[in-house]
């Protein structure tokens, strides 16, 4: 059998866990990915415990508007919910990852709403299906209205409480535990003061489940909440784990235009307001994108921004704008009455004036790499939804399939899991002090003030529009705020919440920026004003990152669009 893959040796500066539970499986994140895994697994006798950030209810899965495609539709097929799949990702989804989405993601959504999540239906009963962008049928389902997120959550929220799962919310997860072995072994993590526990303590599990989100928050202005800080990319790192695709950030085409200065999470106007036959125009009303692509305002995410974004530099202006005046009032209030609610609470009425708009971060196509069965490189630990990289993607994601595959890779895992049992781990090494004797080195805390700056280097250098001079800069700059934070001890904030969540930021930023800068290529939603062609013959590759001891990144590119094998079967604990 072969060892264990050694890890880099790199962790948090934290205190010592000062208490501890067990389990045999130990989930990380709250949204349709993490629950969705927790309750197949607990079905499967194992014990499990569900650690989240916030509440159960506060991840990114609440705020998804549009709904989870599949092909549920008359006339539709999981073969015709591949190709739209395989178009959107420009040459670099796996295509087996795929057809395993779309061929599952049916009855994965009947299964959910068996469960307990109600999605609109017509008055026979029959599911109501919208369309948006790279979808060539209607095959979004949604609820109520414009809330999919909401009552997904709500539903698996409440089978995860009827089952009696054990739950750690405001809980920032650390750092993975290994045992001698370098096998999986659990997480260390902080209670926020509103936790079942207080302070740094540790779930002791041979399995561990990353379920922990994007990482949106690593730009001045992004869709997602402010707990998507990357750190399940970042923990992972740290362990050992290779990383891939993180260039492909996906950035929304119509965010809430709040102004140049505004900056955090912004509200969404969903996709499917286009699927219901909204418009992009600009100043003048002119619909900018007839033309230049066959669907128009319903073409792939990336097409769209780019779209948007060259209209706003011809014309000098900050935003575009969505027409749906002629939806009306009754359209707009049973329809999207979430999305109307925010705009008129910012003083922007859709029923009778445009909406102003603008891309911003969004989703991360690329993440932690797994196979098909969500294992990751690090024995013991596997990864789903958002921090994942299943291949589902490539380089730009069809809009609604986040949901979906974060449900059907949660029920792989979960079976998975299930298979593998009795699962077993050696006792935990313990990190106690800067520089502990098993040899792991603690990160030194990032000031939290820093988290700013990480926000405007990314946007400036990395955001929509990337080149090599933008992306050098900001990979120095980058250097910079990391160099300074090592070198400086006498301005070493103290380890807390605020500058654990800045380092994992500081982390990604970097491995973005690499990655984006190694490809030499437009491609999906990497768009290089350099490099404005793409290059199949150089680039139908993926980046795989990892991290070194010295924290330096070692990046390599694949033989194919196909991924390299993880972790063997038998190299699982």
């Amino acid at each position: 059998m072969t060892a264990a893959p050694q890890t880099p040796g790199i962790r948090l500066d934290a205190p010592a866990p000062g208490w501890a539970i067990s389990a045999d499986v130990v989930v990380v994140g709250s949204g349709v990915a993490g629950l969705t895994t927790a309750l197949g697994c607990a079905a499967a006798g194992l014990s499990t415990v569900v650690v989240t950030k916030a509440r159960l209810d506060d991840g990114s899965t609440r705020w998804a508007q549009g709904g989870i495609a599949a092909a549920l539709g008359e006339g539709d097929t999981p073969e015709q919910h591949l190709a739209d799949t395989l178009v959107a990702g420009a040459g670099l989804c796996d295509e087996e990852a795929v057809r395993t989405l779309v061929t599952e993601g049916p009855g994965a959504v009947h299964r959910l709403i068996a469960a307990g999540a109600h999605f609109d239906t017509s008055a026979d009963g029959v599911i109501e299906l919208t369309r948006e962008g790279g979808h060539h049928r209607r095959r979004i389902a949604h609820a109520g209205g414009d809330a999919t997120g909401v009552e997904i959550s709500r539903a698996l929220v409440e089978a995860v409480r009827d089952a009696g799962l054990r739950t750690i919310e405001n809980a920032l997860v650390l750092d993975l535990l290994t045992d001698a072995a370098g096998r999986t072994a659990g997480v260390s993590l902080h209670v926020m003061g509103e936790g079942q526990h207080d302070g740094v303590g540790a779930v002791h599990a041979p399995a561990v489940v990353l379920a922990t989100g994007g990482m949106g928050q690593v730009f001045a202005a992004t869709t997602n909440p402010a707990v998507s800080t990357g750190d399940g990319v970042a923990l992972a790192l740290r362990a050992g784990a290779e990383v891939s695709d993180l260039e492909f950030v996906q950035f929304h085409p119509t965010v809430l235009f709040l102004g140049t200065e505004s900056e955090g999470q912004q509200p969404l106007v969903s996709e499917a307001v286009r699927g219901e036959g909204a418009h992009l125009v600009d100043a003048s009303g002119v619909r900018f994108l007839l033309g230049q692509h066959e669907l128009a305002e319903l073409a792939p995410r990336d097409i769209v921004a780019k779209a948007i974004m060259r209209r706003m530099r011809e014309q000098d202006a900050d935003h575009m704008y969505l027409d749906a005046r002629h939806f009306g009032a009754a359209m707009w209030e049973r329809r999207f009455p979430t999305i109307l609610a925010a705009c008129r609470a910012h003083g922007i009425d859709p029923v009778t004036e445009p909406v102003p708009v603008a891309p911003a971060a969004h989703y991360a196509s690329g993440g932690v790499r797994t196979d098909l069965h969500g294992r990751t490189t690090v024995p013991g630990l596997w990864a789903c939804g958002e921090v994942a990289c299943t291949g589902v993607h490539g380089a730009n994601r069809l809009a609604s399939n986040s949901l979906l595959e974060g449900l059907v890779f949660a029920e792989r895992i979960a079976a998975d899991i299930a298979a593998l049992a009795p699962l077993t781990a050696g006792e935990p090494k313990s990190p106690d002090g800067p520089k502990s004797p098993d040899g792991l080195s603690a990160l030194p805390p990032i000031a939290p003030e820093a988290r700013a700056a990480i926000q405007r280097i990314m946007s400036l250098g990395a955001g929509v529009l990337r080149s090599d001079d933008s992306l050098r800069q900001a990979a120095a700059a980058l250097e910079e705020v990391h160099r300074a934070t090592a070198d400086d001890g006498e301005k070493i904030p103290e380890p807390g919440v605020e500058s654990w969540e800045t380092a994992n930021l500081l982390c990604v930023a970097r491995v973005l920026t690499a990655a984006a800068l190694e490809r030499e290529e437009t491609r999906g939603c990497h768009w290089r004003e350099d490099r404005p062609d793409r290059d199949d013959a150089g680039w139908d590759r993926h980046l795989v990152v990892r991290m070194a001891p010295d924290r330096s990144l070692v990046v390599t590119r694949t033989d194919s669009t196909a991924f390299p094998p993880t972790v063997l079967r038998e190299h699982q604990p």
